[in-house]
This record gives C-alpha cells, structure tokens and sequence, in this order.
C-alpha cells in the first residue's frame, strides 16, 4: 500500500489551491454553504476555491475537468453518490485530490470515510492533506470508488424514494428493499479474469473496491482499496428467512456469511438471462443484461483521515469530525 501524508508539490505558503464542484440541487442553502467553506478554508491558510455548479446535463464531471485544467490540487465534491461518482471520472489518472463534502443521504464514499454527512469533517480531513491512492472500477467509461452492482441491490435504491431519504435519511434504503425481498432470482454467468463462466442463480451480484455499505455494515471485511483487486459478492438467499440470516451474519461480522458467496478478479463480467438494473456507487445507470468491470488501481488520490495502511479508510474520523469543527467555529469567530 501506499500512503502519503503531504501530497501536493503545489502547495505554497498559502495553502492548496482548490474547487468545489457543487450540485445545487442537494444543498438546502447554498449561499450558507460557499461562506461556510470559504471562510474554513481561509482560517486554514489557503485560497478562495473556484466553485463549479452541477447541472443535469453535465452532473460533475466535465466541472472537475475544468478545475483540473485550471490547476487545482483538490476537488471537493459536494453532493450526493452522483457527483461524486462524476467528480472521480474528471480526476482518474491526475494528480489532483478528491474530497467528499457530502450532501445527499446516501453517500457510500463518505460512509467508507466515517463523515456522515459531516462537512466540517470533510473540510477539516482535506485540510490535513491526509491521502491515499485508490484503485477505481471502470464500467462503460464510468468510474467508481466503492462497487457496482446488478440485481437487487439496483432495484433497492431505484424503489427508494427521494422524499423518504430526505425524511429518514439512509434507513429509507430499508423500506426500498423490503419491495424486492421476493422477487425471484437471476440467472447470472460470471467470468473471472480469463476464467471459464460460472453459472450461479443469484438476487444480486456485487463488485466492490471497499466493503462498508450504509449504517456501518460491512459486507466485505477483506475488500482493500488499493490491492490491485475487485471483491465480488454473489448473494443468493431463496426465502425472507436466509436474507435475515444473511443480514444477522453481516451485523456481527462473521467469517462466513451464509447465501453470499466471495470471488476476487482484476475484471470481471457478469451475464444475466434478462436485463436488469444496475448501479455504481449507489446511482443508478442504464439497465441492461451485462455488467463488465476492470481494475484501476490507485488511480485516484482521496483524502482520508489518515493515510494509515489499513482497509479502513475512516480511521480517525471521529478525531477529525471534532478538529473539523474548531475550524469552522474559528472561521465564524474571524
């Protein structure tokens, strides 16, 4: 693994230079937000940040490319699992760092860092330059940083309603899912790297890079983001009964998990009998009947509590929420 505490050869007296690429849509009050990242940022040292707004046409990623060519160091993507998912795409390969200030309700990268719809932390873990290098998935020239999925998991976050998430926060995903509990299974192939295709009649096919999913469940405890590897999880229950053995297992983390089956593969491609839908990083694409997934590994530079050797990339999330707040409140004292 490799871990850098003070990445950025850019920095100068002042501080790193930086870019918010905003989604409006997600921020209750978006003058409130730009004072409050402005004047953190200032009582940290560093320059006003460019600000990029997402629109439906363009949801983040052509805004990342232009912060890229303008010559920042990091971009903070703040929004939901759509723009972070587009941020990613503009900054694979580059050098510049991302940042999640998140925003929406469902943000599986700001879960696998321990914010929490924190902003203050998010600002604060920036600020700390505290990095890592992440292998990325590529599907369909989309990126993501946490998995992809096919089958049930798709069909959860698309019976979730925004309403509910607003209302309820992550646990609206429950209710979505509830929908699905019966619904009959998929006939999937799945080809590891050059293997032969596996023939397996799963609810839902993950492709992951790191492990942890909403409220802190971790589904893959080996799942290491910058092994140079994909973790895919084959979940088959048959009855309401094994999903709630399967979720009993997962909540008390056992060693093997009954109805869920591991793989690891640098690509992986997973054929189903009938389409299905899909999703990265828990937004939705296209439907469709095939899901091919490759490695990159450590193609993208996140910043991270601490830049540890450990799968776990919250550590120090708590120690850095409450540093994050001093700084906000120093920035509303000045």
């Amino acid at each position: 693994m490799e871990a850098e505490q003070d990445k950025g050869s850019a920095a100068v007296d002042g501080g790193l230079r930086s870019a918010v690429v905003v989604n409006p849509v997600k921020v209750a009050d978006l003058g409130e937000l730009r004072r409050t990242v402005d004047a953190a940022l200032t009582a940290a040292g560093w320059p006003q940040p460019l600000w990029f707004e997402t629109t439906p046409e363009d949801p983040g990623r052509g805004q990342t490319e232009q912060a890229v060519a303008a010559g920042v160091d990091v971009v903070f993507a703040c929004g939901g699992d759509g723009t972070v998912m587009s941020c990613i795409g503009g900054l694979v390969d580059t050098d510049v760092a991302l940042a999640v200030l998140p925003q929406g309700t469902g943000n599986l990268l700001a879960a696998n860092l321990g914010l929490s719809g924190d902003l203050a932390a998010g600002l604060e873990v920036a600020v700390e330059r505290g990095r890592r290098q992440l292998d990325v998935g590529a599907v369909e020239g989309h990126y993501f940083a946490v998995m992809a999925g096919m089958g049930f998991d798709a069909q959860m976050l698309d019976s979730t309603s925004e309403t509910t998430k607003s209302r309820i926060g992550w646990p609206a995903y429950v209710v979505g899912a509830a929908r699905h509990l019966r619904d009959r299974p998929m006939k999937v192939s799945i080809r590891i790297d050059d293997g032969p295709p596996l023939r397996r009649r799963a609810r839902s096919v993950l492709v992951a890079n790191v492990g942890r999913l909403q409220g802190g469940v971790t589904l893959l405890s080996d799942a290491e983001p910058d092994d140079g590897w994909l973790d895919v999880a084959v979940l088959s229950p048959r009855r309401l009964r094994d999903w709630l053995v399967m979720g009993w297992a997962l909540m008390r983390r056992q060693a093997r998990v009954p109805g869920m089956e591991v793989l690891r593969a640098r690509k992986v491609e997973i054929a189903s009998n009938r389409a299905q839908p899909r999703e990265l990083d828990g937004d939705l694409i296209s439907p469709g009947r095939r899901l091919v997934v490759q490695i990159r590994p450590r193609a993208l530079w996140l910043c991270v509590p601490q830049p540890e050797q450990t799968p776990d990339l919250a550590v120090d999330a708590d120690a850095v929420g409450e540093r994050g707040e001093e700084l906000v409140e120093e920035a509303r004292r000045e």
